[in-house]
């Protein structure tokens, strides 16, 4: 009769899997899932999902939910939530359209400034929500849900209405529409680099823990890890070289709101694992009177994570501006959920203390991906409402239900 300790087969590819991918076995299942739901959609498209223009289309969809759904990852750690980012991101996006169109000439160059004012709005507001929830203890939900109607409100005050448009020419390129990215030559240099980058990042790693006796992966598991992100890098590029400008062979290369989403990550997961404010964020979502009783500074630590959520909702905002070229009350509708939904399908779990960057970027990419799928197959908005909803249920019960299993 076989050990009931041994290892199972599934699990022992998960192992190599995640030997070669540096993964956790929960990514290593949502990526396997995301590739399923990917190739399901291509054959009941045609094959038009997994086109370069649906590919580049979707990836520039993604990132505003990317973008949020990073600094939500760092709310729910700490066991909060926050039900405004929709509405934030449209408050502050009308108020940058607004500066813009009613108070800066277009085409002088003023748009940074506009910016500017839209990211200080979003901390400001950030930290008003942080300020309720730390030192006056209102649940978060609480404070956040009457967010989510005061700054929808005041997104319609802003212009009394009125949709303003049109955007600064040069501002519209963060939006990635036409002329929106960096060109074939560019996204070919920034993939070899970033594979440059990659292979030194394994040296120096393998030469640190040679040096202080730690353990790591065979040299062959090295060169595999390599040789898969360096496939993934130049397949995402190559994907975004085929899909061309109107009416030219030009490639477009990769859009610029996926290169602002992919300096968010870094930023962002550099702050969650590397810094001290990173560390304090976990421990207090794992046991907030222990983070407390050790010297941390458990509200002014809460604060800073509602401002870091308005900073990146004033971010998302500026894409989702300058992709529209104008700025309209239905901006960040409903953004809120599909927000929560990646971060927690990402494998952030509610119960606070466990959560990751690339996980979130995950879950949004699954997010966008169903709804774009069902858009190119003709479902209404009603079904596909239903089905996100379902979705989003399902990846509770899966977090409940790996968390259980850990345990």
């Amino acid at each position: 009769m076989a050990d009931s300790k041994t290892p199972s087969f599934a699990k022992k590819c998960l192992d190599k899997l995640a030997l070669i991918t540096g993964m956790e076995h929960r990514m290593i299942v949502m990526l396997g899932a995301l590739l399923a739901i990917w190739l399901v959609l291509n054959t009941l498209t045609g094959g038009i999902f997994l086109s370069a223009r649906n590919l580049y289309n979707l990836s520039v969809q993604s990132s505003v939910v990317a973008i949020m759904a990073t600094g939500m990852v760092l709310v729910i750690v700490t066991r909060h939530i926050d039900l405004s980012v929709g509405s934030l991101l449209g408050f502050v996006g009308m108020s940058i359209a607004w500066m813009q169109v009613e108070l800066f000439p277009i085409g002088q160059g003023w748009w940074p400034l506009a910016i500017v004012f839209g990211v200080l709005i979003g901390a400001a507001l950030g930290a008003m929500q942080g300020w309720w929830i730390a030192y006056q203890g209102i649940p978060a939900f609480v404070v956040t849900l009457g967010g989510l109607l005061m700054f929808r409100g005041a997104a319609f005050m802003v212009t009394e209405g009125r949709t303003v448009a049109p955007m600064d020419p040069t501002y519209q390129l963060l939006g990635g529409g036409i002329n929106g990215s960096i060109g074939g030559t560019a996204s070919t240099v920034l993939a070899l680099l970033c594979i440059v980058v990659l292979i030194s990042a394994a040296w120096y790693r393998r030469h640190k823990n040679s040096k202080n006796n730690k353990p790591q992966r065979s040299l062959v598991f090295e060169l595999l890890h390599i040789g898969f992100w360096a496939g993934v890098i130049l397949a995402f590029v190559n994907i975004m070289n085929s899909y061309t400008l109107p009416r030219s062979d030009e490639a477009r290369g990769i859009p610029i709101p996926v290169l602002i989403m992919i300096g968010t990550v870094l930023v962002m997961t550099f702050i969650a694992t590397r810094t001290r404010f990173g560390r304090y964020v976990f421990a207090i979502g794992g046991n907030p009177n222990a983070a407390s009783l050790s010297g941390i500074n458990v509200k002014k630590v809460t604060v800073f994570v509602f401002v870091v959520m308005g900073v990146l909702c004033a971010i998302a905002a500026v894409v989702t501006t300058a992709r529209l070229n104008a700025g309209t009350n239905s901006m960040g509708t409903l953004a809120e959920l599909n927000v929560i939904a990646a971060a927690v399908i990402g494998g952030t779990s509610l119960a606070g203390g466990a959560g990751t960057i690339p996980g979130a970027i995950l879950g949004a990419v699954i997010m966008q991906s169903l709804d774009n799928g069902m858009v190119l197959l003709g479902v209404s908005s009603a079904m596909r409402m239903i089905v996100m909803g379902l979705v989003l249920v399902i990846a509770v019960w899966f977090d409940v239900a790996y968390t259980r299993r850990r345990q």
